[in-house]
């Protein structure tokens, strides 16, 4: 049994941060039921090229075991299946702007009247209140408006995006927290909640050990690179054929780090026996270090650094990390509908999580689900289908 089954999830999200919520969602067991406009769908649809089968590769790596409802909200017929549909479900999840959904008289009052139970999460850009609350808001807008993209690059050059929608990302990812919390919370009080999710927020959470740092010092970050503000050495180093990273942080790893590059003079430097001389003195031991590691190959010191207990890595490409022993050990790039997606990232030894099917075509589900979980028959379908409510 999966750990959330007999959940229903109605689901008005669309784009990144939503769908990704939802995907973990199904991937642990709950239903859901994804409503999209009859016309144009999820605009995740429209995302490519790529495409796969006619649909965008994006969407379907985002929307794998899900239902797809097409329902006009805009027309009364569709506003009523809604608000039925929400009376059976224990999730509602949305991520347009704040109060999009209430003008559409599908708002967090109006849901919760029909089901208290609910559990209604909204997840914005900046949140239901203050003064920036109905701020446009994506991904790169926030990754800008956090402070991240102001740390992230090289010092002196370019600014640069998250090399992924980590905005987006956390935010999806806060929901599921937040869902999960209020499910709790739920099963005390027997009643649901609005969950307020925040991609500033979520930023700003994230970004936790970025804020200690400059709120210890009163230094502004700039972009280091791969480098690491209070740990040295942290960072890419050119070998003999590509870049490696290397992480040492602690002594003891420092006195390994230093047998390990046949440097154990280095340890007990003066300017470098602590880790607060080597961020002090980065400026002389990180052009030594960058001489020693061009002396062999980026596979020569990965296996010089794992006797040592090292942590380091080459920095692999997409192509490598799919193709990687470990990752299909972890079953982390499954098969859906003939196209691999990104699989359950949580192992659960009794309920684990599962790819259930591949994303829905737009509307699939629609006469089936309503028939299901409304009873409607026919002639009651073929109505809605006339006043233009479903396709």
């Amino acid at each position: 049994m999966s750990p959330l089954q007999g959940l229903r999830v109605l689901d008005f999200s669309h784009a990144l941060a939503g769908p990704y919520c939802t995907m973990l969602l199904a991937q642990y067991g709950a239903e859901i039921l994804k409503i999209e406009d009859p016309c144009s769908g999820d605009v995740g649809r429209s995302w490519g090229p790529p495409y796969t089968g006619g649909e965008a590769s994006y969407f379907l790596g985002l929307n794998a075991g899900k239902r797809s409802l097409a329902i006009d909200l805009k027309k009364p017929e569709g506003l009523a299946l809604c608000l039925d549909l929400a009376a059976h479900s224990d999730i509602l999840i949305e991520n347009m702007r704040p109060a999009t959904m209430t003008r559409l008289g599908l708002g967090y009052e109006a849901v919760r009247a029909r089901n208290p139970r609910l559990i209604y999460c909204a997840i914005s850009g900046y949140g239901q209140t203050g003064p920036a609350r109905d701020d446009a808001a994506m991904d790169l807008i926030v990754q800008a408006s956090s402070g991240l993209i102001s740390t992230t690059g090289v010092e002196g050059g370019e600014r640069v995006r998250s090399g992924h929608s980590v905005a987006d990302i956390t935010a999806g990812m806060f929901a599921l927290i937040g869902i999960q919390l209020a499910l709790e919370a739920r099963h005390r009080t027997g009643e649901g909640q609005f969950v307020d999710v925040s991609m500033l927020d979520g930023m700003i959470s994230a970004m936790a050990s970025n804020y200690a740092f400059y709120f210890g010092c009163g230094i502004v970050p700039g972009p280091m690179g791969t480098r690491f503000a209070t740990i040295v050495p942290y960072r890419g180093f050119p070998t003999g054929d590509r870049e490696i990273v290397i992480a040492v942080a602690s002594q003891k790893l420092w006195r390994q780090f230093c047998a390990a590059i046949e440097r154990p003079d280095l340890a007990a430097h003066p300017d470098y026996s602590t880790n607060s001389l080597r961020v002090e003195n980065r400026g002389v031991l990180e052009p030594l270090l960058f001489g020693i590691l061009r002396s062999r190959t980026s596979a020569e010191w990965s296996e010089i650094f794992a006797d040592h207990g090292i942590p380091n890595s080459p920095v692999r490409n997409l192509d490598e990390v799919a193709n990687d022993p470990q990752s299909a050990a972890r079953e982390m790039f499954p098969e859906a509908g003939g196209t691999r997606i990104t699989g359950p990232p949580v192992k659960l030894s009794a309920t684990p999580g599962a790819v259930s099917h591949p994303a829905p075509k737009l509307g699939a589900d629609t006469r089936a689900t309503l028939a299901e979980l409304l009873h409607l028959d026919d002639a009651a379908l073929d109505a809605l289908a006339e006043s233009g409510a479903i396709p």
